[in-house]
């Protein structure tokens, strides 16, 4: 199982584009499981507004577990794209 502690770097937290771009990568990786866990609650990353729900805000913390064929690959790709800071504009 492949287990990390992110941290938010967003600024705007996690909000519908992010959200958006991350469930995409979930979707590369079927057959894993994603959970991911914060104080507000956990996720199974099984859709966009389960992520959503958390409403992780820049600052925040949780730890992403992945268990499948590809946990390590998948796991690595999700942390990162959590912790990366986005620019939309």
């Amino acid at each position: 199982m492949f287990e990390k502690k992110v941290q938010i770097q967003n600024k705007a937290g996690i909000h519908c584009r992010p959200s958006s771009l991350i469930m995409t990568a979930v979707e590369k990786y079927p057959g894993n499981e994603f959970q991911l866990i914060s104080a507000r609650g956990k996720s199974s990353l099984a859709s966009i507004l389960d992520l959503l729900a958390l409403g992780l805000q820049c600052g925040d913390t949780a730890v992403l577990q992945v268990s499948g064929p590809q946990e390590q690959e998948a796991g690595e790709k999700i942390a990162e794209l959590l912790e990366f800071e986005f620019d939309f504009r």
